[in-house]
């Protein structure tokens, strides 16, 4: 059996199907270019895949700047109600006027935070002038670019562009992007470059070399981590993906029954060797985070150093006051509370009003879906159920393992995301009838327009409409 291994190592260029014939690689790249997503499936257990084929890269491009097309001027309707500070952007505005000389330099503000997102905001402040279209715009370019990585994670997963922009919409229709792709806080930049950098680790997963890939996805990591903090958390989970299968590899593990699903096969990335993992998921993350921190302290190592002690210290400092809308990680993915961003009264009897909630069509089925992908991931070994589950559990259950007791249900932003291709993921397995993912989609669509008064401020309700839609006691 190790010696077969040996032997299979070298043949990375050729595909054996079930008859036992063998497809020169110049069929295969054939094939791939023009969108054969059926060429896998003949695949031999003896002979894993060294390709993924996915649809045309011409097609997969037109429509991926469709989708940001369509989101951003979507997510730009609306987009200066109100004129005034939003939530957090009473923190993170203010220091992006300083940073472009528009408020005293000292002392430093929102210094427990790295810098790249407040940058962001200044150059937007700088081009759109300092009201609310110069703080927000920048938050609808990251919102509809982490709804173009989704379309891209469905891609690389299911090899088809149809459950590709399924979850596309499933991640567009859920309130929790929504509402954090419209208002000037870290959160939605750090989900921006952290959801395309896991898009390009699923594209080079299954790859013969992954390399280029996994080197872009470190640098994205790392402008992730710039952004927030969190933004390592998938970055975290990268490395240990590659860690365990590189280690399993060491141990020469087969599994008896090998299938060309499977998450792990001993001959995955045969030339991806240790200075390569270290490069693409340490050196590349560190060097793209501290460039971020360039234009404000230029190259002094001492002041890079003392940035990152005082955001250390911020971000592992147990909070000992409570805040009105706290909420533990157990309680986020039951939608328990959610985080009222703005509520004023316009009339006696209308509001306008931004709820911090997610769609429950959208995250409560979710929950169904996701039990089925871990069900597939540790029964059936799928490589897609794999990193699906990867990614959800690593994102939200990353937060239990900090300290700090002050918690609020946007931190489950990046999980709720990846939720969306659980969804498709169940929707279109086999033996499921094709319209039923469509009528889904359909169905979240028209939960999101009943929930959109509570979501987007331009639109506003009245007082009896905000309180039917605030279903439960713990969310008002």
């Amino acid at each position: 059996m190790w010696r077969n291994y040996h032997k299979r190592r070298g043949t990375c260029v050729m595909l054996s199907d079930s008859c036992g014939r063998m497809r020169s690689m110049k069929t295969v790249i054939f094939a791939f270019v023009r969108g054969d997503a059926n060429l896998p499936r003949k695949t031999s257990p003896r002979m894993p895949l060294e390709l993924t084929a996915v649809p045309k890269v011409s097609q997969s491009a037109v429509i991926a700047v469709a989708i940001f097309l369509v989101t951003h001027l979507a997510l730009l309707i609306g987009l200066t109600a109100p004129e005034k500070f939003v939530f957090d952007e009473v923190h993170y505005v203010p220091a992006a006027r300083q940073m472009l000389g528009l408020a005293p330099s000292q002392p430093m503000l929102n210094p427990m935070h790295p810098p790249l997102a407040k940058e962001l905001i200044a150059v937007s402040i700088a081009a759109f002038g300092d009201n609310a279209l110069g703080w927000r715009y920048p938050a609808t370019l990251f919102g509809a670019l982490a709804i173009v990585a989704i379309y891209l994670c469905g891609l690389a997963l299911f090899s088809a562009q149809r459950p590709a922009i399924a979850a596309a919409l499933i991640t567009a229709v859920d309130q929790m992007l929504y509402v954090q792709a419209r208002i000037a806080m870290l959160d939605i930049f750090a989900l921006g470059f952290g959801l395309l950098a896991i898009a390009t680790f699923m594209l080079g997963f299954r790859r013969g070399r992954p390399h280029a890939l996994f080197a872009l996805a470190g640098s994205l990591f790392g402008c992730a981590a710039a952004c927030k903090w969190s933004g390592l958390f998938p970055l975290g989970i990268c490395i240990v993906i590659v860690a365990v299968i590189r280690l399993m590899q060491g141990w020469r593990t087969l599994f008896a029954d090998a299938k060309p699903d499977d998450w792990y096969r001993p001959d995955l990335w045969p030339d991806f060797r240790v200075q390569h993992a270290a490069l693409c998921f340490a050196v590349l993350p560190v060097l793209t985070y501290l460039a971020a921190f360039v234009p404000l302290y230029g190259l002094s190592l001492s002041d890079l150093i003392e940035a990152q002690r005082r955001i250390f210290a911020d971000n592992t400092t147990t909070a000992i006051a409570g805040h009105t809308y706290m909420s533990a990680w157990p309680s986020w993915p039951l939608l328990a509370r959610p985080v009222w961003f703005l509520f004023d009264k316009t009339t006696e009897n209308d509001v306008s009003a931004i709820v911090f909630l997610g769609n429950p069509l959208v995250l409560w089925p979710a929950l169904l879906a996701l039990a089925v992908v871990l069900r597939d991931f540790v029964v059936a070994r799928r490589w897609d159920a794999f990193l699906i589950a990867a990614f959800y559990f690593g994102s939200w259950l990353a937060w239990a393992l900090l300290p700090r007791t002050l918690g609020f249900i946007y931190y489950y932003l990046p999980a709720a995301t990846v939720a969306s291709l659980a969804l498709v993921y169940v929707l279109r397995r086999e033996g499921q009838p094709r319209w039923l993912l469509w009528a889904y989609v359909a169905v979240a669509a028209a939960s999101f327009a009943v929930m959109l008064p509570i979501s987007a401020a331009f639109v506003g309700t009245s007082m009896p409409t905000f309180n039917r839609l605030m279903l439960f006691q713990s969310w008002i």
